[in-house]
């Protein structure tokens, strides 16, 4: 029986390089969280989606139903400087969120 010797595993055939992203902290991402609640209507949501955070109709419906059916759902993403305004938008239309 003939033992044929492979290349070692620990030199690849590739060398894969890696970027990696520094981001600043004006530039970190945060995201609003709307969650589920027994209140408010399904059209009353979608509405305050569209209306606060810019979603279209059909973001808006999708939305609504991860909250209804999985209890929250991410809503937006972005810097907090313009997350926080939308988020407060949320709470005095009635909608549970929060920032994390």
């Amino acid at each position: 029986m003939k033992i044929y010797h492979h290349k070692s595993y620990d030199e690849p055939k590739r060398q894969y390089e890696e970027d990696v992203l520094v981001l600043d902290l004006e530039d970190e991402v945060y995201k609003i969280v709307l969650h589920n609640d027994e209140v408010n209507t399904f059209d009353f949501v979608i509405m305050c989606l569209i209306e606060i955070c810019e979603h279209t109709l059909e973001q808006a419906e999708q939305c609504t139903m991860l909250v209804h059916y999985k209890g929250k759902c991410t809503v937006k993403t972005g810097p907090l400087e313009k997350l926080k305004p939308m988020h407060q938008a949320l709470l005095d239309k009635g909608l549970s969120s929060e920032i994390v």
